[in-house]
């Protein structure tokens, strides 16, 4: 048994925050039924890397999901749709305000129907408010989000984080979510809307950037690759590559005698964490010199012994090569008919009774329209065929 098992979601989402959300749902157990335009599907399976024709790209956010290609601009689409939904526990989207209902989607006009429904929009801005109509993609909201002034070495270019953060976060939040307001119905035996803007996601991640700002008056910029109020707690060049050094109040002292500095625990301007993080310019420059001396293996090996947090800092090779990440079995193998096998990433939610699942390959368009009428709605044979033949399905 898998921990959401038996919940329906009907899944309107497309390219990268919703699906995320929904990915996270299937590995956890949900059915998830994806609704896709009749010929293109979701856009994201036009995005490579291409393996025999087929989207890495939308196997890394589909897994696991049951494709049905439905044409719901036409009101016999649409009425298949609101079928679909009316049995469902939970839907999401993630057009932008509005779309859904000029589709006749809309929650007030679902929820009439199936009050127990967890209806899930996640869009740049939410529901509410000046910007609610304005488009979004990832980068435009790490950018307004504050997350891109931050990001970088001072006085260099703004850059956004290596990964989507602005559409992972969004997918992340919308499914935190729908499992709240799913306990909550456990309680209620009443549905409700799940309202997620990315933009707000990006605010929530701020911790020490707004904290700082709100206490202090102080604007934070970007700082590179060191924390604001630890030091050392940065990477520093070593012989071989760049090795970070995470020194805590607790571990400052053991640092300063392993590295042979034990002159530093002398200096007023370092002896506490706020002093150190105060006079960072005075101190780097003494960590910096030393850790040229050694190989980020030897400052590993150093470190490890004197109980100090370090690490590298892995090319994406060398973390699927990890012995960690193998251990937790943090890259899968999914085995996709008619292509063959296909690595990503696994799901990092490890539940002792009710494991997640995320070996199960990602639907071909259309793949389960009619698995999925016919379970959820009783529609098989001939009326499947006319309503293809009608173009309302693929």
């Amino acid at each position: 048994m898998q921990a959401l098992e038996g919940v329906k979601v009907v899944d309107f989402s497309r390219i990268l925050a919703g699906p995320y959300c929904t990915m996270i749902l299937a590995d956890l157990g949900a059915e998830v039924v994806k609704i896709e335009e009749l010929t293109s599907g979701d856009e994201a399976r036009g995005v490579g890397p291409f393996l025999k024709g087929l989207s890495t790209y939308f196997t890394s956010l589909n897994r696991g999901k049951k494709s049905v290609a439905l044409n719901i601009k036409d009101p016999r689409g649409r009425d298949l749709a609101a079928e679909l939904i009316a049995r469902a526990d939970v839907l999401v989207e993630n057009f932008r305000p509005g779309t859904m209902d000029r589709l006749g989607l809309g929650y007030e006009m679902v929820a009439t129907r199936n009050p127990k429904l967890i209806y899930a929009a996640c869009s740049g801005f939410g529901q509410t408010g000046p910007y609610r109509q304005r488009g979004a993609y990832d980068m435009v909201i790490q950018g307004m989000g504050g997350v891109m002034s931050i990001t970088g070495e001072p006085g260099g270019r703004p850059l956004k984080t290596g990964p989507a953060i602005g559409d992972l976060a969004g997918g992340l939040f919308t499914a935190i979510g729908i499992l709240a307001a799913l306990q909550a119905r456990e309680h209620t035996g009443e549905g409700q809307m799940v309202d997620i803007g990315m933009l707000d996601c990006q605010v929530a991640l701020l911790e020490n950037a707004i904290i700082r700002y709100t206490t202090t008056g102080e604007i934070p910029g970007p700082l590179g690759a060191r924390h604001p109020s630890i030091a050392p707690f940065e990477a520093f060049e070593a012989k071989d590559g760049y090795v970070i050094f995470a020194v805590g109040t607790p571990h400052w002292e053991r640092f300063c005698r392993v590295i042979g500095r034990e002159d530093l625990l002398e200096d007023r301007r370092f002896a506490t964490n706020p002093l150190r993080a105060e006079n960072h310019g005075a101190l780097q420059p003494f960590i910096a010199e030393i850790a040229r001396t050694r190989t980020v293996r030897e400052w590993m090996a150093i470190m490890e012994k004197a109980d100090i947090p370090c690490g590298p800092i892995n090319t994406i090779d060398q973390v699927v090569a990890d012995p960690q990440v193998e251990a937790r079995g943090m890259i899968t193998t999914i085995d996709h008919p008619g292509v063959g096998a296909v690595r990503v990433p696994s799901s990092p939610v490890r539940l002792s009774r009710t494991p997640s699942r995320a070996d199960r390959p990602a639907p071909r368009l259309g793949e389960h329209t009619a698995e999925v009428l016919k379970a959820w709605l009783g529609l098989e044979g001939e009326a499947i065929t006319a309503l293809t033949g009608q173009g309302v399905i693929a």
